[in-house]
């Protein structure tokens, strides 16, 4: 058996090697090199970060080709959220547009382009200086469903059950972790996200949450 590709993507938007499945498919611009190679030599090109439907009008996007982007995949929505990327504008319309309302009014403004949404995520993702990911202090109590926090021991995600901690193998674990009521949380999802997710963005924890495994599928090889 082959190892798993590097195509899978972290909480914290890292772009890594692991077994389990995803339910969403993406991408940040082509961060391999070469055809065939499964390489991958950046961490994002250009600021659009995007989830797309893993099938979509009969298309099926090119794997390792070297004139195409890279094909990432996310165990679901709270992962891709966390990570920084937002709906796709074309196969998730009406999630994009959701998402991107709800953004907007989070921001006191009516209209938001996606390059405008683009930028903003952008900035609270990323550090440009120090090449690495921004991380956000906010208070335990009140964080929404869906969101993303570090724990010592790791990415968790906040669910009404507790903390669920996402393992290295993009799966869940089992057991939910008490969410403490008290102090500062480590949050990984960007800010605008974390708004989104409050006034109502619907990121359910998927179909592999405790561990359980997609079904095998061709397009998240």
């Amino acid at each position: 058996m082959s190892s798993p590709a590097r195509n899978r993507v972290s909480p914290l938007g890292d772009v890594v090697a692991a077994t389990g499945r995803g339910e969403l498919m993406g991408n940040r611009g082509r961060l391999h090199d070469g055809d065939g190679t499964r390489d991958v030599r950046r961490h994002h090109v250009g600021r659009a970060w995007i989830t797309c439907v893993l099938e979509f009008r009969g298309r099926r996007a090119a794997q390792w080709d070297a004139g195409h982007y890279t094909p990432l995949f996310f165990l679901d929505e709270p992962v891709a959220l966390a990570a920084g990327h937002r709906p796709c504008a074309e196969c998730r319309r009406a999630d994009f547009t959701r998402f991107r309302d709800l953004v907007a009014a989070a921001h006191g403004v009516d209209h938001l382009s996606a390059p405008g949404l683009d930028r903003c995520l952008h900035e609270e993702r990323w550090d440009p200086a120090r090449r690495t990911r921004r991380l956000h202090a906010y208070a335990w109590g009140g964080l929404p469903d869906g969101t993303y926090v570090l724990l010592d021991t790791g990415p968790a995600v906040v669910t009404p059950d507790g903390l669920l901690p996402w393992r290295p193998d993009n799966t869940y674990a089992v057991s939910p972790l008490p969410t403490p009521t008290r102090g500062t949380a480590t949050v990984i999802t960007p800010p605008s996200s974390v708004e989104a997710l409050r006034r109502g963005f619907d990121a359910p924890v998927g179909r592999l949450a405790a561990g359980a495994q997609a079904s095998p599928s061709s397009s998240s090889e």
